[in-house]
């Protein structure tokens, strides 16, 4: 490694880890609920009464969770300091009738979730996780961590003008996996899954299984200056987010409640009772706030002064391609996060929101970089805005810049998952 290039290794490493124990959003979920119970919170069920009491809680639905840390003196009107982001990734889902195939050829029917980058699947050794749901109505969390599936591409000989014309995949024909020979049996898949959980097929009710990558996240480059890894996009930021909030809870003052919120469906249009467009946000916040005895003046006062950072990967200028940015804004990875501008409300940031990220950045000592897509190129949508017009809230986009966005296996600089938490640290304490 150079001696001009450090990085926080220890960050970076608990990032990979991370990473790889967290193939679906539910798996997502379940590790970020055991690193907050590790620095004690505890885990509060939506169903019970919830008391007032300082300390660290979480709640969780499917693959969201909500984390919060009361601090000592808060007040039922105590403002939120929010982290938000998403457990999501685009991937290929398993169907409801799975078992399918064709000429000798066992395949697992899918359906394509979220913007994938479908031509990064191909010829990539897939494995299977998700979670399972009982006839009692329990889950059961299940993954196939080796090479399982497979979705072969078509030789070039058979597609000769491949190379000139460009890769063609029809979403229904192309994209479905392989994962044996013989004949096609109904049930195959989901006994298979059941026996890899521990469990008969019969226990088995419903399921929601995706494909993973089984590649393991890696350093990349002569000074290892760059990262390699599934799911970036987004559980960087929900790994940022724990590490900040569990820090945050360690201060011995906050002038807020500092805040994780981690959806899911975002990649589909966070339009689910797990999604940021629903109420699950609001409702935890609200009734945080009356557990500590307050009343909808103080929810009101409390909604006023929140401020949310919704964390997403944004673009870095990619050097093949630098004509599809804009000509003045290049983020570079290892530059520190992004604040992320759309004057059209893609990006909920304004100068308000630029003012309270810089701030934090300067207190925590970390560069920081702007993003604005090339106007001939309409940018993505994150939480953010969703975030911002159903709570009335202030609410900022920022993330970390990266390659290979939406592909199986992304890129960004080791650099900067450090960075961005310990902007976050600085968000939620100050």
């Amino acid at each position: 490694m150079s001696s001009a290039h450090r990085f926080d290794r220890g960050h970076t490493d608990d990032l990979m880890s991370f990473l790889a124990a967290s193939p679906s959003p539910y798996h997502a979920v379940a590790t970020t609920a055991e690193r907050l119970q590790k620095a004690g919170f505890r885990e509060v069920a939506e169903t019970d009464a919830w008391d007032g009491q300082a300390g660290g809680k979480f709640v969780r639905r499917g693959g969201a969770i909500i984390a919060w840390y009361v601090p000592e003196g808060a007040t039922p009107a105590s403002p939120f300091r929010i982290v938000g982001a998403h457990t999501d990734s685009p991937n290929l889902r398993v169907k409801p009738l799975p078992d399918t195939g064709a000429h000798g050829w066992r395949q697992v029917a899918v359906e394509l979730y979220g913007g994938t980058l479908l031509n990064t699947w191909l010829d990539r050794d897939l494995g299977l996780s998700g979670r399972l749901t009982l006839r009692d109505g329990s889950h059961r969390l299940v993954v196939v961590d080796r090479p399982l599936l497979r979705v072969p591409q078509l030789a070039i000989h058979l597609d000769r003008g491949v190379n000139q014309d460009g890769l063609k995949l029809d979403k229904q024909r192309h994209m479905t996996p392989i994962w044996g020979l013989g004949d096609v049996h109904e049930g195959d898949l989901i006994r298979f899954v059941a026996e890899e959980a521990g469990l008969a097929a019969d226990e088995v009710a419903g399921w929601d299984l995706m494909t993973h990558s089984v590649e393991a996240p890696a350093y990349l480059g002569r000074d290892r200056e760059l990262l390699a890894g599934p799911r970036m996009d987004n559980l960087l930021s929900v790994h940022a987010g724990v590490a900040a909030l569990t820090t945050a809870a360690t201060s011995a003052s906050l002038p807020s409640i500092p805040v994780l919120a981690a959806f899911d469906h975002e990649e589909n249009g966070s339009q689910s009772d797990t999604g940021a467009e629903g109420p699950l946000l609001g409702t935890v916040l609200e009734r945080s706030v009356l557990a500590r005895g307050g009343t909808y003046e103080d929810r009101a006062r409390a909604f006023a002064g929140t401020v949310c950072l919704s964390s997403d990967t944004g673009h870095a200028v990619h050097p093949n391609y630098a004509e599809r940015h804009d000509p003045g804004h290049h983020p570079m990875p290892n530059g520190g996060p992004i604040l992320k501008v759309n004057v059209n409300q893609r990006y909920a940031t304004d100068g308000h929101g630029r003012a309270l990220f810089a701030a934090a950045c300067e207190r925590a000592g970390v560069p920081w970089q702007h993003f604005v897509s090339n106007n001939s190129m309409p940018c993505g949508t994150t939480i953010g805005p969703i975030t911002a017009a159903r709570h009335g809230i202030t609410t900022v986009d920022i993330g970390v810049a990266i390659l290979s966005m939406h592909s199986a296996r992304e890129l960004c600089g080791s650099d900067d998952p450090h960075l961005l938490a310990s902007a976050l640290t600085a968000f939620l304490e100050g």
